[in-house]
């Protein structure tokens, strides 16, 4: 050890730059104790060391003895040295257990009586000694002894002073012979001990006790450590015999003299040369005096040894003094063991007397307490072979004076002793220092896990502690106060002063130690009742704890002013000692204002550090030239200070407050507001230079910023809920939002014209072979629409837009923006469906091709023939595709309204948007006109009627509308719908003109009606009945309703639009279908149904007869009739099925079946209306066969499975319509007469009116 170790170091200065605010100071907050010299501190140690030495038991040498011809000389056992073992032992485990003195007279009375099974208990000399032992064994109180304290080595020493007397009956004076045999017998006997145990089961429960009855019997059968003699003769004839080696005086053979050596940096032979000069000082016989002057000192209450005073309460004090008598006695047997020479022995070969009582406190004669000693320890001498007792049962020393009278309580308050210092306390602390100061030096150079002390260190400060008589609870107090000091100079550091808690509070294991001391068993601070405390150690704690205390505070401020950092230094280790170690032992307090004071200096450093850490990230995201700022500078800045409060809210969010100190909190409220300002200024300052540049910021960057902001409002407003934001981030910000929507807008109508340019309007399905669902029944123009649609919403809602009023507001221009490209999608899908509806099948290409004679003749065929041949009409999937995207479109409509909510956004302008200011604008009217139907129009066609179909237009020829083609009919019904906008007043146009195949549309009629919304201002729907300027008139209903900024307003007029795209889409494909199925329902067919019986040979007696026979038809006749009809409807609803989704099937089935009750009812009765008819009503046959064809109809469309009996087709319920009941009905009241359908009618309406 270096000699700059044996000084003590310097204490540390204060760490903090700023410690004059602090109310504490580290240097002046403990006292210095007493100084005590390195060279006295070391010399008190290493005589504690040597005396330690010459205590410890004499090791065993072995020695050459030559053979001796005529007497051979043996050496008996020494059965205290043997029986040392089993009276350390303390643990109850270690004793007899209880019932087994009467096992043991069981199998004791087995050897007497020979039934014992050993075979070496048949001896009669073994059984002559246990006989002799059995009487003594048995006696009533030896038993009562026994039964209570239940020891080894009372049993074993009885039977061994037996085993001598038995063994040395009738023997001549010089004769040996009999000695060799009382180990055999002993040994014997504790063999018989250990079975016994075994039969008893308890063995097991006893490992040690068993294992030194094992070891007992083993040294006594083998003779070892001077047992026997041997029989191993050199060839000399000699034998070898153990002896006790005299006491070494080499330091080598003193190992907590080394101990010494190396805390102190002495050499062994410095330590050496020290030890020979004063071995002659430092003696037993010495510490022998030093013990007498200290009992002495305790009995006379002097200054040298604890007294009342040094307690709080006198009971403290009696139990540390009855404590002590008995260590006091312990340690001079110790020494009197060593050397048994120092006691003044009256009268060696006396009997053994009982050791004197404990409680014996009579101050009798010196010589005569010795004599007592010296008869109790028996020393044997090497001639007469005697045994001795054992040492480890203290013997109250009380009486032993080593002078004639007893000293003055003066004399022995001033007397120096040889081995005890004046001032135990602080030698002991200092040597404990220049221990701890080793340990650690050298557990950091060994690399190994560091504790407070080492094995050896810990070896040395007990013996210290036994040798001075410093209490336990001094011991651990000082440690402490050593712990804390070192920690003050910055000698040690947290983990290592957790450690010194943890070394007090769990001491290590007791070492391994024959001498049964109160020294050597742990014991923590914990278990020292408060009463058992000196003052002086309780003074010392106390100071100790608030030392440490007010030096863990000023560490933890300095660490928290690096809480900012990337990787700061964890306060953990500081609070876990604050915490676990200080503030909860009940012996600590503090001052009430204390922490308050500490708190404030607390924050003030946080919110100091916090500012400049926010400077450091304005100069560094912040360019110096206003001319460079940016939004990224303001979005970088932003998350600088958001990762910054992330990183500390992780960092602290098991523990949030420090001390009561939450720096998060600080840090935004030191930081954000800073933020805020600057960020305002930013952003204006910005906004300013675009402006004036006349250029704009890029959206995206305004998008980033919002984002960063409300980010930062978001902490602000959880940590600060009591402090509002320093600016309006969405007022300040709107106008990007609004940029933002102006230019989807605009790109919305090329966005859906390209989805429609790249979209074949195939069925998406992945595998051909399967049946396409109906989610793979629609094309992808419609998906990329919606996509579009749901993108444009979902960029609002990434903001999370806080102003709830204006984030309605934004959902309201989205959500016309949607109704335009809506509109824009729906017109340009109904005008290709319409002209994949309208084009020309191959008969009608040909006609095309004719000439105009060829045309002529043609015309003039079919009005020969009275007749006008209808082809079927092939629909291409294509087209069911375009009807299955509108569907799509609708289903989406709604879901995209319930993602915005569209009621709660309308909701919310409606009562907290602020009144808008009347602005000179043009208002918007959106007028709804339904063309309803015609009546009586001029006849076109050579069959008189006309193909009627109404084309709308302006007052500036703009064409606005164009209905469907009504085959054949005068008074046609087309129920078709418009929207029409207008600014002001407008007159429109209705031009009714007749389909013809080939050529140009004939005219029919025209009319007018003036759509003035000042007309309609109470927004009711209205009738009007046109003239036309030929013959006949049109119905038009008319409403009109207000064009409104309204979100509301824009998705129902966007829903509205996509059901009268789906209805009139759906009218056109019934409206092909329909052609046929009213050929095939038609007058004509009924009539070739029933012309099929009429021959040649019928028609000559017609003439002859003019009574006619109708002809008889066959229900399979009246079915054939229907086969073209279900043909071709196999072949288009063969297309629907595998085309149109579920919905839009039933849609277009539903509705294609009203076209088949509209045909079969149009043969039964001629349509409503106030004009006579010329139609003739049907006869009975013909009334059979149009029901029958109306059975046969539902049937196909129901379509039920034959085996299943499952319907396929339409629902029942479905096409059980009212229209479906009123044919039914009609058969009933068919030929009734006109008189008797009054009176049924009128019945029938009171019976409705009385259930009304």
């Amino acid at each position: 050890m270096s000699s700059a170790s044996r000084a003590r170091p310097n204490r540390r200065v204060n760490s903090l730059a700023n410690s004059e605010r602090m109310s504490i100071s580290r240097n002046s907050s403990r006292s210095r104790p007493k100084a005590i010299g390195y060279t006295d501190a070391y010399t008190f140690a290493l005589r504690v060391a040597y005396l330690h030495h010459l205590l410890q038991p004499r090791r065993k040498t072995k020695q050459y003895i030559p053979a001796e011809r005529k007497i051979i000389s043996r050496k008996s056992v020494m059965i205290g040295e043997l029986m040392q073992d089993f009276s350390l032992m303390k643990d109850t485990k270690t004793k007899f257990p209880h019932g087994f003195m009467s096992q043991l007279e069981k199998r004791l009375q087995g050897v007497l009586t020979g039934t014992e099974r050993r075979p070496e208990y048949r001896e009669p000399a073994v059984k002559r000694t246990f006989a002799e032992a059995y009487t003594a064994l048995t006696e009533p109180g030896f038993r009562k002894r026994m039964d209570k304290e239940r020891r080894v080595e009372d049993l074993v020493l009885i039977f061994y002073s037996n085993t001598t007397k038995s063994l040395q009956k009738g023997k001549a004076a010089d004769d040996e012979s009999w000695k060799s045999l009382v180990d055999r017998h002993v040994a014997l006997f504790v063999r018989l001990i250990s079975a016994t145990l075994k039969d008893l089961d308890k063995d097991k429960d006893r490992p040690e006790l068993m294992s030194r009855l094992s070891t007992l019997e083993n040294k006594l059968l083998t003779n070892s450590q001077d047992l026997y003699v041997n029989s191993s003769t050199a060839p000399g004839g000699g034998h070898s015999i153990e002896v006790t080696a005299p006491v070494s005086y080499d330091v080598k053979d003193m190992p907590m003299a080394q101990v010494v050596g190396r805390i102190f940096g002495m050499s062994n032979s410095e330590v050496q040369t020290d030890i020979d000069l004063n071995k002659s000082i430092w003696t037993e016989s010495a510490a022998l005096s030093d013990l007498k002057s200290y009992q002495h000192c305790l009995n006379a209450n002097t200054k040298r040894t604890l007294r009342s005073e040094d307690f709080d309460v006198d009971e403290g004090y009696q139990t540390w003094k009855r404590s002590e008598i008995p260590e006091l006695s312990a340690m001079i047997s110790e020494i009197l063991q060593a050397r048994p020479d120092l006691v003044k022995a009256s009268g060696k070969n006396r009997a053994l007397p009982p050791l004197p009582p404990l409680s014996m406190t009579t101050s009798g004669a010196e010589d005569q307490a010795y004599a007592d000693l010296a008869k109790s320890i028996a020393i044997t001498s090497p001639i007469d072979g005697g045994s001795g007792y054992n040492f480890e049962q203290p013997a109250d020393m009380s009486s032993l004076s080593l002078e004639d009278d007893e000293p003055s309580k003066i004399f022995l308050e001033e007397s120096t002793y040889t081995f005890i210092p004046t001032d135990t306390r602080a030698y002991y602390r200092t040597i404990l220092t220049y221990a701890m100061t080793y340990d650690q030096i050298h557990a950091q150079a060994d690399g190994a896990d560091s504790q407070p002390l080492s094995k050896q260190s810990l070896e040395l400060l007990t013996e210290l502690c036994i040798r001075w008589r410093i209490p336990q609870i001094s011991r651990l107090v000082l440690f402490l106060d050593v712990a804390s000091q070192k920690f003050l100079d910055q000698e040690i550091g947290l983990d290592e002063l957790d450690s010194a808690f943890e070394f007090i509070k769990n001491p290590p294991s007791p070492l391994e130690t024959k001498r049964a001391n109160t020294h050597t068993h742990s014991a923590s601070l914990s278990s020292f009742d408060q009463s058992e405390w000196t003052i002086h150690d309780f003074a010392l704690y106390r100071q100790t704890l608030t030392s440490l205390h007010d030096a863990l505070l000023r560490d933890l401020y300095d660490l928290l002013q690096h809480c900012y950092e990337a990787k700061p230094p964890s306060p953990g280790p500081v609070l876990l000692i604050l915490e676990t170690h200080i503030k909860s032992d009940p012996l600590f307090s503090t001052s009430p204002g204390g922490y308050d004071t500490y708190v404030e200096q607390l924050i003030e450093g946080l919110k100091s550090k916090a500012a400049e850490v926010y400077r450091e990230y304005l100069e560094a995201e912040v360019p110096q030239n206003q001319e460079e700022w940016e939004f990224f500078h303001v979005v970088q800045l932003g998350k600088s200070v958001v990762k910054l409060c992330e990183r500390i809210q992780k960092r602290y969010r098991k523990n949030p407050e420090i001390m009561g100190v939450n720096p998060l909190t600080i840090l935004v409220e030191t930081m954000f507001p800073s933020f805020e300002d600057d960020a305002n200024d930013l952003i204006q300052r910005i906004l300013h230079v675009a402006h004036t540049n006349e250029s704009e910021v890029p959206l995206q960057d305004g998008f980033d910023l919002y984002k960063e902001l409300v980010e930062i409002r978001g902490i602000h407003h959880k940590v600060l809920p009591s402090r509002s934001f320093a600016f309006n981030i969405e007022d300040l910000l709107a106008d990007f939002v609004w940029r933002w929507i102006r230019s989807a807008d605009a790109k919305t109508v090329d966005l859906v014209d390209q989805a429609i340019k790249q979209d074949q309007f195939q069925v998406r399905s992945d595998n051909p072979d399967q049946v396409p669902s109906d989610d793979e029944r629609h094309s992808v123009s419609i998906i990329d629409v919606f996509r579009l649609f749901n993108q444009m919403a979902d960029q609002i809602f990434q903001l999370n837009w806080a102003d709830t009023i204006q984030h309605a507001k934004f959902m309201t221009a989205l959500s016309k923006s949607f109704g335009i490209g809506l509109a824009r999608y729906c017109e340009v899908i109904e005008q290709k469906f319409s002209k994949e509806m309208d084009r020309l099948s191959p008969a009608q290409v040909a006609a095309a091709s004719q000439t105009k004679q060829e045309k002529w003749m043609q015309l003039a065929k079919e009005a020969w023939n009275n007749k006008e041949k209808i082809e079927p009409f092939q629909f291409y999937p294509e087209s069911f595709v375009k009807l299955n995207n509108i569907e799509y479109a609708v289903q989406q409509l709604d879901a995209l309204e319930k993602i915005i909510n569209v009621d709660a956004c309308a909701e919310l302008l409606a009562k907290n948007a602020p009144p808008v200011e009347k602005k000179r604008r043009t208002a918007k009217y959106v007028f709804t006109i339904k063309i309803v139907e015609g009546e009586d129009l001029k006849s076109c066609d050579p069959n008189g009627t006309s193909d009627p179909y109404v084309v709308l237009g302006d007052e500036y020829q703009k064409r606005l509308a164009k209905t469907r083609v009504v085959m054949r009919s005068l008074n046609p019904r087309w129920d078709e719908s418009v929207d029409i906008t207008v600014q002001g007043a407008l007159n429109i146009i209705a031009t009714i003109w007749d389909w013809d195949t080939f050529g140009d549309h004939d005219y029919v009629g025209r009319t007018s009606l003036k759509l003035d919304p000042a007309h309609f201002s109470d927004y009711m729907p209205r009738e009007y009945w046109l003239n036309l300027d030929t013959q006949g008139r049109l119905l038009l209903r008319v409403s009109m309703e207000g064009e409104r900024d309204d979100i509301q307003f824009y998705f129902g007029k966007a829903f509205r639009l996509l059901k009268r795209t789906e209805r009139d889409m759906t009218r056109k494909i019934t409206d092909k279908l329909s052609q046929y199925i009213n050929s095939s329902l038609s007058h004509e067919a009924l009539r070739g149904l029933l012309s099929r019986g009429i021959s040649v040979a019928s028609v000559t007696s017609l003439w002859k007869n003019r009574q006619s026979i109708a002809p008889t038809l066959t229900p399979q006749d009246v079915e054939n009739a229907l086969k073209p009809l279900f043909n071709y409807f196999d072949e288009n609803f063969a297309i629907m099925k595998q085309t149109l989704t579920d919905a839009s099937m039933i849609m277009v089935m539903t509705r294609l079946w009203k076209e088949v009750l509209i045909a079969l009812e149009s043969l039964l009765v001629p349509p409503l209306s106030d004009k006579p008819s010329t139609q003739r009503p049907l006869t009975q046959q013909e009334m059979d066969i149009v029901f029958k064809w109306l059975e046969l109809l539902f049937e196909f469309f129901h379509a039920r499975d034959e085996q299943t009996g499952e319907a396929m087709g339409v629902p029942a319920d479905v096409l059980k319509s009212p229209k479906y009941h009123e044919l039914a009905t009609l058969n009933f009241f068919y030929f009734d007469s006109t008189d008797n359908l009054i009176r049924t009618s009128e019945r029938m309406a009171t019976a409705t009116a009385h259930r009304a």
